[in-house]
């Protein structure tokens, strides 16, 4: 009954209008930037975080979670019809979705990519709805030795996963990590790295390092870009929805194991959609009768993708919500909009904000269901947004650059953060070191640092017992077998991931 009543009162709270208006805005919001190439769901996130400061957490919630879902689809419309993926979770996609717009089936990949994302978004709904309040139980038995392995986890996945080598990876991981150790030391009252500026103090503003990071060098990029044509393959014959949601449907266990694949990959700390994509593609092929039809315009190619790609979306929100433990880049961003709002993720969260909760997965329901709405009213506008000229993108973005980073605290100062880890940000790209970690690095410093001070303390300074608590040494060893795998010479699935672009 518990349940019921909760699920009816968040199905209250999200009927609110101005709930419905921000989710709705935020799914726009998401398309438009998931579309254009270039930018992606988290420069979105990052970009417009400085609105949240005046919503409730309601309708921060709404708007994020809007972007969040229709976002992670939207990045496979330039990977079918430019071959330029939007997002690192469309990369593989592109391998069947330009094949099919090259054969005049454009608008089939799509509504292929839209309907396997609905699947895979409503999946992983349901899979946060069972395991996190289950996974929140047992966290509460966590102590500081275990928060600190799984954020020294969620670090190293990231850090594995990103293109490039994996020291590249750390060394931006450690950048970011510094960066967070920037101001008063909780403990000791002394002050760190303050360069003789008071401003410092309370520290590095995570939003001002996020929208520079993130923002600056992809439009100094674009900038650098522009002038250059962008012609996307036209979507010729309309599709049948009904004939593309029965494919899906008759490949049901395909669909069910990339649903499960996406939500998994989700789970672990610092992956996300990328792996999961690229995982999913690969064991539809192992199991495909017909393995030369993939690469050459497979439908169930960019289904097994896009299933995946947007089931990580709940997913991610596990650890979330349940640790405090970012799932994937986007999710780091959202826990820096719930401290805004005076809500720390963990073990807590839960059982303290049972109404939340339910709100969340109402509102994650409902993003899902505007994403397929506005997906099948907008595709044939898709060409559209693909072709926006970076004239005018590039300005518009870095006015609300501008703006956020000024806004967040009416402070000049934090515009010259902005600035500083735009050029920090723009250095790492030209030099092909990754920006994700040193993001995870920011979010994941603070916990990092107290909760090793916390667990070296109560051990009397004894490091072993990170090895004699069960979970915190499973977990241990769970790294290392990681780190085993990717840091061997891998042919053919260091292949893949060397390629992926930053999210």
């Amino acid at each position: 009954m518990d349940v019921i009543s909760h699920l009816a009162g968040a199905a209250v709270t999200v009927a609110d209008p101005i709930v419905l208006l921000c989710v709705t805005f935020g799914a726009f919001v998401g398309m438009i930037f998931g579309a254009a190439p270039g930018l992606t769901a988290t420069k979105a996130t990052v970009l417009f975080l400085p609105l949240t400061y005046v919503m409730g957490p309601v309708t921060s919630l709404a708007f994020i979670l809007g972007i969040y879902c229709s976002g992670y689809f939207a990045g496979s419309i330039p990977a079918i019809l430019l071959n330029t993926p939007g997002a690192p979770g469309s990369v593989a996609t592109a391998l069947d979705g330009y094949t099919m717009a090259r054969k005049g089936q454009g608008d089939r990949a799509i509504v292929a990519a839209l309907l396997s994302s609905f699947v895979g978004g409503l999946f992983s709904v349901a899979v946060l709805a069972l395991v996190a309040p289950m996974l929140s139980r047992v966290a509460l038995t966590f102590t500081s030795v275990e928060y600190f392995t799984f954020a020294l986890i969620g670090i190293v996945c990231v850090a594995g996963i990103s293109r490039g080598s994996m020291v590249k990876g750390l060394a931006a991981a450690f950048i970011g990590i510094a960066a967070s150790t920037v101001g008063i030391d909780p403990v000791s009252g002394v002050g760190r790295f303050l360069f003789g500026q008071a401003n410092l103090m309370a520290g590095i503003s995570a939003s001002a390092a996020l929208i520079g990071l993130f923002a600056l060098p992809q439009m100094l990029l674009m900038a650098r870009r522009d002038g250059d044509d962008v012609e996307a393959l036209p979507l010729q014959e309309r599709a049948s929805v009904l004939e593309v949601a029965t494919v899906i449907v008759r490949n049901y266990w395909l669909t069910i194991k990339s649903a499960a694949i996406g939500t998994l990959i989700g789970v672990l700390p610092g992956t996300g959609p990328s792996i999961a994509s690229w995982i999913s593609y690969s064991e539809a092929l192992r199991a495909a009768r017909s393995k030369d039809r993939y690469g050459r315009g497979e439908v169930k190619g960019v289904i097994s993708c896009e299933v995946a790609n947007n089931a990580v979306t709940g997913g991610a929100l596990v650890p979330l919500l349940t640790l405090g433990i970012p799932g994937d880049p986007l999710t780091a961003i959202m826990i820096g909009a719930l401290q805004i709002q005076g809500l720390e993720t963990g073990p807590f969260f839960i059982p303290r904000n049972p109404d939340l909760f339910y709100v969340i997965l109402m509102l994650l329901f409902l993003s899902n269901c505007l994403m397929l709405a506005m997906g099948l009213a907008g595709r044939g506008l898709a060409k559209r947004v693909l072709e926006i000229p970076n004239g005018l993108l590039v300005p518009s973005i870095l006015v609300i650059a501008a703006a956020g980073g000024f806004s967040m605290a009416s402070n000049p100062f934090d515009l010259k953060l902005v600035l500083i880890f735009g050029l920090i940000g723009y250095l790492l790209v030209q030099f092909n070191f990754p920006t994700a970690p040193a993001v995870l690095g920011i979010v994941l410093g603070p916990i990092l640092e107290q909760n090793l001070r916390n667990a070296l303390t109560a051990s009397d300074m004894d490091p072993s017992v990170f090895i004699t608590r069960p979970i915190s040494a499973v977990a241990l060893a769970f790294m290392c077998v990681l780190l085993w795998v990717w840091l061997k010479p891998a042919k053919k699935s260091g292949a893949h991931l060397a390629e992926l672009p930053e999210t």
